[in-house]
């Protein structure tokens, strides 16, 4: 059984003393792939080194770079870091632009100006993704409607990471060609809302990821989350969707293939 943690921050300082412990047991759990998530320009090497030292390894996940700046972190990006960001895109191999959105979550980011500022970053990456053909990992919370707005004028996909919207949110996100990300979030009988979304669009709009160190699922939400947790939030989609989890774990990594624009056997 292979799975995909299509969205992670194993490169943060919480994984330094045991990253290469984690990375073999998530292999162990049958993690095959893993994406390291940028989110500021002062991260990028940081980003780069744990990337290589992942792949340095012989019985760990194979990690993919994406890029991005932080809708949250508006206050800290400025023109040049976009400018950093192409570059590194053209040095590096790097399988998406991520995560970029918009988030009104923190009262001071619903004020005009900010706001206006994390609309003129979002388009400025979108650019950026449809000049070197990448796929977009999105971070969108509380903003779903100005999101999707600014979306529909700008053609390609990727993963909405975390979805956290409701039915309505979750097709017009597939509609324009989107994936679903799903996260341990799902393994919270009470997340009704993300439940009835991730049934209403079905199996084929979806993928994992731990979001680590976040968004830890609900049965190690007293540990911090790792890569080898992925499996639980595979084991609560097939209880949700009544599904083997082999069945389902297959439909996941073709949808993961899909939103990347990965052909791995």
């Amino acid at each position: 059984m292979k799975l995909f943690d299509t969205h992670t921050h194993f490169d943060v300082p919480e994984f330094d003393h045991d990253r290469e412990k984690i990375a073999y047991e998530a292999k162990q759990k049958g993690i095959e792939g893993l994406i390291l998530i940028g989110f500021l320009q002062s991260r990028f090497d940081d980003l780069l080194r744990v990337h290589q030292q992942i792949n340095s390894l012989k019985n760990a996940p194979q990690s993919y770079l994406a890029p991005g700046l932080h809708p949250l972190y508006i206050e800290q990006h400025t023109s040049q870091h976009l400018k950093d960001l192409e570059l590194f895109l053209q040095q590096n191999e790097c399988i998406a632009i991520g995560e970029i959105g918009l988030d009104t979550f923190l009262k001071e980011h619903k004020q005009p100006h900010i706001f206006e500022r994390q609309v003129h970053f979002f388009e400025a990456q979108l650019e950026l993704a449809k000049t070197h053909q990448k796929p977009v990992l999105l971070h969108i919370r509380k903003a779903h409607a100005q999101a999707l707005h600014i979306l529909k004028k700008h053609e390609g996909g990727g993963i909405a990471h975390a979805f956290s919207g409701g039915v309505q949110e979750a097709k017009a996100f597939v509609n324009l060609g989107f994936k679903l990300g799903v996260t341990g979030q799902i393994t919270n009988p009470n997340a009704k809302k993300l439940h009835d979304a991730v049934q209403a669009v079905g199996i084929s709009h979806l993928v994992i990821e731990t979001d680590c160190p976040d968004m830890t699922p609900l049965c190690c939400s007293e540990r911090r989350n790792t890569p080898a947790n992925l499996p639980y939030v595979l084991q609560a989609l097939s209880h949700l969707f009544n599904l083997p989890e082999q069945t389902l774990a297959t439909q996941l990594w073709e949808n993961t293939q899909h939103a990347l624009h990965l052909r791995t056997p």
